[in-house]
């Protein structure tokens, strides 16, 4: 028990305290966006193999306070044979917010991230290039991660998915569509 005063200020105080750091407590909400092209809109010829193949440009928000790296692998479900991916990128720096047009295809970017084997069995980004008559579906899924994985850049998909389970704090996903 306590005396009315007392209970009246601690109550008080707990009050205030509490909500100064329900904002820290809060869920993040990640996001991921393109200069490109809208989620579920239609990605630039630039982008593909039709054009010049280079990567869009990519920014994100809402990571969790505790994030140490991003993944993103960019794959299409809709591909012929089975999901192909395209882009395979990790041990991203939590302090990295963002990824510029054009990352050049080496195994270590200049941003710190590795590049992992897409299923061109090539490192870096490989655009869209379904067959003719169909839409194409590209999720550009985005990890963040309570490590970093430290794989070499010789990963592929499965073994950058394998050695996340477990680590994801957060994810969200960029859906872009090309047809040719």
């Amino acid at each position: 028990m306590c005396n009315r005063n007392i209970c009246f200020l601690l109550a008080s105080f707990t009050a205030a305290y509490l909500a100064s750091v329900k904002p820290a407590l809060a869920n993040p909400s990640l996001t991921l966006t393109s200069p490109a092209f809208a989620n579920n809109g239609h990605i630039p010829v630039k982008f593909s193999c039709n054009g010049d193949n280079v990567s869009p440009a990519l920014d994100w928000s809402g990571a969790p306070p505790s994030t140490r790296s991003f993944v993103l692998i960019v794959k299409d479900p809709d591909a012929p044979l089975g999901t192909f991916h395209h882009w395979i990128i990790f041990d991203i720096p939590a302090s990295v917010a963002s990824l510029p047009e054009g990352v050049p295809p080496n195994p270590n970017t200049a941003f710190g991230a590795t590049q992992g084997l897409n299923d061109s069995d090539i490192i870096g980004y490989t655009g869209p290039c379904p067959p003719h008559g169909k839409d194409h579906h590209y999720h550009f899924h985005l990890y963040a991660l309570d490590r970093r994985l430290g794989l070499s850049s010789n990963a592929d998909d499965s073994q950058v998915e394998a050695a996340m389970q477990g680590h994801i704090l957060g994810q969200t996903d960029l859906v872009g569509i090309f047809e040719r």
